[in-house]
């Protein structure tokens, strides 16, 4: 009899055990979501957030380290259909470009599980596109100057607007790229160092299927002699699979 109160006892003790642990598993989980949702923006990657251990302004360096050392021939924002989609892409994020001015749509195939990062609109400045910049804080300068004068941004995914999006300027570290040769910026090849400034979007990874995401941006720069604007207006078909 004694016996049989012991195990009783223990059972509950385990039923307790068991309790307890699916309860610290379910707020654990929960609290994981939490981290990693915007609350305006839930597909999106909170923009104080280290994705895959970087933040949103180191990713937008290798993204435009990604870019300066593809050639115009293969260069994806050169691309008004999609078929250099693929150049380069590694790692756990894929990178889509805008354009370097103008409409463009493209279709993609891109795998499953990747995030996603594009810019709505974005500058970098380099030392070997100004080189009468010769410090990181002249460089740096030049480049916030150039996006203090965005002035629409609009992204969608599937059709669902994104919102708030002035929320997601970045700027990035000083970071080191190799200028392809016959590169899309139209400098001499070879090794630079430059900051980029930019509104973007970090996607999570987006169920295999089709999918659009369309983003669009423009910028004007008022002269003493005259008015300089510049608009890019991109849509992607997608298929994750």
């Amino acid at each position: 009899m004694t016996m049989d109160k012991q195990d009783k006892k223990c059972m509950q003790l385990l039923s307790l055990g068991v309790i307890f642990g699916i309860i610290f598993i379910f707020i654990f989980l929960t609290a994981v979501k939490f981290v990693w949702a915007d609350s305006i923006n839930p597909q999106v990657f909170p923009i104080d957030s280290k994705p895959y251990g970087m933040t949103y302004g180191q990713w937008t360096a290798k993204w435009f380290q990604w870019l300066m050392s593809i050639p115009l021939a293969d260069n994806p924002a050169a691309d008004d259909t999609g078929k250099n989609c693929g150049q380069k892409q590694e790692g756990p994020v894929w990178f889509l470009p805008g354009t370097a001015g103008g409409k463009a749509e493209r279709t993609c195939t891109i795998p499953a599980q990747k995030a996603i990062l594009f810019p709505i609109i974005s500058a970098e400045y380099s030392y070997k596109e100004y080189p009468n910049l010769k410090t990181e804080s002249e460089l740096r300068k030049g480049v916030v100057l150039n996006q203090d004068k965005v002035t629409s941004l609009e992204a969608s995914v599937d059709g669902i607007q994104l919102k708030d999006l002035r929320k997601y300027r970045v700027q990035s570290p000083l970071f080191d790229a190799t200028l392809a040769r016959d590169n899309l910026f139209g400098v001499p090849a070879g090794p630079t160092r430059a900051v980029a400034d930019g509104f973007w979007i970090l996607l999570q990874p987006l169920s295999p299927g089709k999918h659009d995401i369309h983003f669009k941006g423009s910028e004007v720069d008022f002269t003493s002699t005259g008015t300089n604007s510049f608009a890019t207006d991109v849509t992607y078909h997608l298929n994750v699979k």
